[in-house]
């Protein structure tokens, strides 16, 4: 039996597939991502089919062999998704996305008065390299912690893996040190930006880390514990159990954004990187949906 070919398939929309609306702002932002490729013979699938390709397998999960036979041959897919991912395609396209976001809602592209920060552990499957494995004593997880830092929209400014083993702590000075070029970026004529902690952190720990890593880091930045409900103030509101946060809860919506996606819901990556990818990845979704539905 002859294999199918672009020609003769019909195309299918899936739920993960591409709007012409979300094409439209992707692909006007593509060619100045993407590298430069050698001369080759031209690909015979357009890049929007590729790119479905490689949505479908973030949103179900599925082996990249088993994607469905109607979208480009998995070794297309696959191949293409390993170049942009070595390339920094997807961390670089997920801050482009992300600055217009906010523009979207008047809010300045790159600074911002508020940063929340947060860890999230979610266990490994047998893919996963053995460097990449640890084991959380808190979550009783074990594997990989999944570090956000992300603005009042929910949306990330970092993203960050590390093992479970390693400390919220020593994520956060990690995850800022790998980015600290946006600290010493910053006008030190803009007010602090304000970083929400839960209990889980120490300030003084990390102000003390940092500060050998960029001594001026605390002209640019404040951390501040967020507030938690106590049982009193609980029975006075009529309430019982978990009460969400003041601010706290819209990271907690940013972790469960990703668990919509069923290659997010444990770690399926061999490496840490890799899983940071499949991180920004989802959020580059989710930033298309919005952008499209204000267009």
């Amino acid at each position: 039996m002859k294999a199918a070919t672009p020609s003769n398939l019909v195309a299918m929309a899936y739920s993960s597939s591409l709007t012409d609306a979300e094409w439209q702002i992707l692909e006007s932002l593509l060619p100045q991502l993407l590298p430069q490729k050698k001369r080759t013979r031209p690909c015979e699938w357009t890049k929007r089919e590729i790119i479905d390709g490689i949505l479908y397998q973030l949103k179900n999960g599925c082996n990249w062999a088993d994607l469905p036979k109607d979208l480009p041959p998995y070794s297309t897919v696959y191949w293409h998704y390993k170049q942009w991912r070595d390339s920094g395609v997807f961390e670089q396209l997920m801050g482009t996305l992300h600055e217009q976001v906010r523009e979207q809602v008047e809010k300045t592209p790159q600074w911002t008065s508020l940063i929340i920060i947060d860890s999230q552990a979610v266990k490994n499957t047998c893919t996963a390299s053995v460097t990449s494995k640890g084991f959380c004593f808190y979550k009783a997880t074990n594997g990989i912690k999944r570090h956000l830092a992300v603005d009042t929209l929910g949306f990330p400014f970092f993203t960050h893996c590390t093992s479970a083993n390693v400390s919220d702590d020593a994520g956060l000075i990690a995850r800022l040190t790998l980015n600290i070029a946006s600290c010493q970026a910053k006008p030190v004529a803009l007010p602090k930006t304000t970083i929400l902690l839960d209990h889980g952190y120490h300030i003084d720990a990390l102000t003390e880390a940092l500060e050998q890593v960029y001594p001026q880091i605390m002209t640019k930045i404040s951390f501040e514990r967020s507030t938690k409900p106590s049982k009193q103030a609980k029975a006075a509101q009529g309430k019982a159990g978990f009460v969400p946060a003041v601010a706290r809860w819209v990271i907690e919506r940013s972790n469960a954004w990703m668990e919509r996606c069923k290659s997010l819901v444990k770690n399926f990556e061999r490496t840490l990187a890799h899983a940071t990818t499949k991180i920004n990845l989802c959020f580059i979704r989710l930033m298309l949906k919005r952008l499209a539905a204000a267009s």
